[in-house]
């Protein structure tokens, strides 16, 4: 099943729920020492949980801009698969693109978009539209 993100009528494919999972679970081990949502509260408390509200979006904006400027600093091997079981990686293994220079473009979605440029799109379709994000499954 697809997931990604919803905003009012608009639909911006991410792909399977466990490769956004890596993407927020990347977050948390890297980026908040394995405290979900202590570093990054509007994506990681809000946003995970399912919906990022319109009047939160300009923190979530910003939130997400640190988010990728920490990941440059991650190599592609530092991924994080799951964040509650460790010991598992993703199903392609190391055969990665030669494009993927660290962990800030590693996260490419269903349709070859880089997934923060998409989060990033989305969430700016909902300030414009004056709604909320929502994560879903198509």
């Amino acid at each position: 099943m697809a997931v990604g993100f919803k905003v009012g009528y608009y639909w911006f494919q991410v792909g399977t729920s466990d490769f956004l999972h890596s993407f927020f679970s990347t977050i948390c081990i890297r980026l908040e020492h394995g405290k979900w949502g202590r570093v990054y509260p509007k994506l990681m408390g809000e946003l995970y949980q399912g919906c990022l509200k319109n009047q939160d979006l300009n923190e979530g904006l910003e939130e997400l801009r640190k988010v990728r400027k920490e990941l440059k600093n991650f190599s592609p091997s530092d991924v994080i698969w799951d964040a509650e079981d460790l010991s598992l990686t993703p199903p392609w293994g190391n055969n990665i693109s030669s494009d993927i220079t660290d962990l800030s473009n590693y996260f490419v979605t269903s349709d070859g978009r880089d997934l923060i440029s998409v989060l990033s799109e989305a969430m700016n379709e909902a300030k414009e539209m004056q709604c909320d994000i929502e994560i879903d499954n198509l």
